[in-house]
């Protein structure tokens, strides 16, 4: 089975599927759901937009991802990763902006599935991901302190950015509402504690069945989900975006960076399923089903979804096998919708900050953060710094950009390092009569090694090559370049044209394939003559004594 084949895994998989694998799918499939429920809500809050947005997102994601998806298991629903960018977008262009740049990362990903760039995310730096994704993770921390000590801030007050909620958390910290922070720290014990006592049973879904019945019997004074929201129990419906260009173009960086997200987080949850059931999943196909995912999504009132990872993780423990896993975790999602949706507002928001608060101890993958800063060299920590900070201060755009460029800069640096141009030391030999490994050259021959790639960032290496009065060849011996890119393939020309000048014979020895299809391509090769290209450093300096020798 071909890993880029442009076939859904469900396709494949219908094969062989019988009714004992149908039963462990749907039992797999209902519990969850049952988990996706209140991380679905909750991260629907955070994203700044209401709970059953959250639930619309599992529901129409989840199902076309599972459908047309290259993974066996994956499943699919509105994730930490987006809360902070989508919350973002909806306080800077609202509903209708987020549901235009869902809808075009959408399409970006299905263009990347075609073009089959699902292998090309494994370019994006472990430093980067690492780094944006524990900075993600303080940023829904920093965003639920408010709701888990239960804060009132004045009227008008900005906390769209992370800079400004730590402000605004420092300046109203004083209206501390202790009985907010009761129903929290019961909430957040629970879900440390629980995993303890039973695994089978969400300790989220405990956590809101115990602040539900502590802040209706002990008439706690706590805001709930319908002390702020409205709550609707109605199926998603269709709604068609603004394409005005003038939108489009607002929206176009944020459309381009829940794609690239997108893409990453939904690729590492497949690698990470493969580990756990030893399959293969299709790295293209699930890009282009994401795409069709985001875009269904956004249609239906929803928000930006991706695989997740700690859900998808469920479906496999609880003997989920096949995608019908998935499409049958969304189905329970819509009558859950439509039953239990009006209960959601009886939900306390200290409740759902707790649960946001581990879903941000999770992901934000501490202990490999400091692992990193331990043992990574100084330049791959000064990314994954760099990239954490600049994701709380700023935004997930600018630390993702920023955080690429210092990496590409770095890696070019650590390359052009490792590439040099050397001259072969000469030996008298009678000053070294027992050099055996010596070979014997021409005193009008001089040997140049060139290693590592050569690019645009050590071209002019080849400066460095210098010869005498008396040089009447010089041989390249090529045999460490792996790579030449049009920088460097101009400056050997450069260099070809100083050896004219100067009567002197250029010979190459041991240039490989990438190189050589670059210098045939350029018309170097025709240049310095077919002849003058060997396959050997002996062949080459029996080549250059010949031309040496007097007419």
């Amino acid at each position: 089975m071909k890993k880029d084949k442009l076939k859904p895994m469900l396709f494949s998989v219908m094969k062989s599927y019988d009714g004992k694998k149908l039963v462990t799918d749907v039992i797999s499939g209902i519990i969850v759901a049952i988990i996706a429920l209140p991380l679905s809500i909750a991260l629907a809050l955070a994203s700044g937009v209401g709970p059953e947005q959250g639930i619309y997102t599992a529901i129409v994601a989840g199902f076309i991802i599972s459908f047309l998806g290259g993974s066996r298991v994956q499943i699919a629903g509105p994730t930490a990763a987006f809360a902070t960018i989508v919350a973002g977008i909806v306080a800077k262009n609202g509903m209708g902006g987020l549901a235009l740049a869902t809808v075009l990362a959408g399409v970006i990903l299905i263009i990347m599935g075609f073009l089959r760039l699902g292998s090309l995310i494994r370019f994006i730096p472990y430093t980067i991901t690492t780094g944006f994704t524990a900075g993600i993770a303080v940023t829904i921390l920093i965003g639920q302190v408010k709701d888990f000590l239960g804060l009132t801030y004045p009227k008008g007050t900005v906390t769209v950015e992370t800079m400004d909620k730590t402000r605004a958390i420092g300046a109203n910290i004083s209206t501390l509402n202790y009985q907010a922070l009761i129903v929290g720290g019961v909430s957040l014990l629970i879900l440390i504690v629980w995993p303890f006592i039973s695994r089978k049973i969400p300790g989220s879904l405990i956590a809101v069945i115990v602040g539900i019945l502590m802040v209706k019997f002990l008439n706690m004074d706590v805001n709930t989900i319908g002390n702020l929201y409205n709550i609707s129990n109605s199926l998603p419906g269709f709604t068609m975006p603004d394409f005005s260009f003038a939108m489009i173009k607002e929206v176009a960086p944020d459309a381009f960076t829940i794609a690239i997200l997108a893409a990453i987080e939904s690729l590492l949850s497949c690698v990470v399923a493969d580990g756990m059931i030893n399959s293969h999943h299709r790295p293209n196909m699930e890009l282009i089903a994401q795409g069709a995912g985001n875009i269904g999504s956004a249609l239906f009132g929803g928000i930006p979804a991706t695989g997740a990872i700690a859900r998808t993780a469920a479906n496999i423990k609880n003997g989920g096998r096949s995608p019908i896993a998935g499409m049958v975790h969304s189905v329970v999602l819509v009558l859950v919708l439509v039953l239990l949706m009006p209960y959601a507002a009886m939900i306390p928001m200290p409740t759902i900050a707790a649960i946001l608060f581990m879903v941000a101890y999770n992901m934000c993958q501490w202990r490999t953060f400091v692992h990193l800063c331990k043992t990574a060299p100084k330049s791959d920590i000064f990314v994954l710094v760099t990239t954490f900070v600049l994701t709380i201060v700023f935004d997930l755009v600018v630390a993702i950009e920023a955080g690429m460029i210092m990496a590409c800069v770095l890696f070019m640096k650590r390359m052009s390092d490792e590439s040099g141009v050397s001259s072969w030391k000469y030996y008298d030999p009678e000053e070294d009569p027992d050099g055996i490994e010596l070979k014997k050259i021409p005193k009008s021959v001089r040997v140049y090694e060139i290693s590592g790639p050569m690019f645009f960032g050590d071209a002019d290496r080849l400066a460095g090559v210098h010869f005498k009065d008396y040089t009447k060849v010089i041989i390249m011996r090529m045999r460490g370049v792996p790579a030449l890119d049009a920088t460097a393939m101009h400056a050997m020309e450069q260099l070809c044209e100083r050896c004219e000048e100067k009567g002197i014979r250029l010979v190459f020895s041991h240039v490989n394939e990438q190189p050589m299809r670059t210098m045939v391509k350029s018309g170097f090769v025709d240049r310095i003559g077919r002849d003058n290209f060997r396959p050997h450093i002996d062949d080459a300096i029996a080549w250059a004594t010949e031309i040496c020798k007097p007419e």
